[in-house]
């Protein structure tokens, strides 16, 4: 009766470690994807804010008409 007890524990704690098993897998995986949505916004964001920065460097930068002429 020892070994059938056993065995029953045994299995029980098989059950109970493939359902954490499979419940640890789709957290794993949830948060793979939403790493993915981050990491794409970060780049995205990245890019526009590359944009803005060429964009004011370009107003900020004095323009030729502005210039003082070097005889002045």
């Amino acid at each position: 009766m020892k070994t059938d007890e056993q065995i029953i524990e045994l299995e029980s704690r098989l059950v109970f470690q493939e359902n954490s098993i499979v419940e640890l897998n789709e957290i794993i995986t949830d948060q793979q994807r939403q790493l993915d949505r981050l990491v794409a916004t970060v780049e995205m964001l990245d890019s526009r804010l590359s944009l803005l920065a060429s964009d004011a460097a370009a107003e900020t930068a004095p323009k030729p008409e502005d210039e003082i002429p070097p005889h002045y």
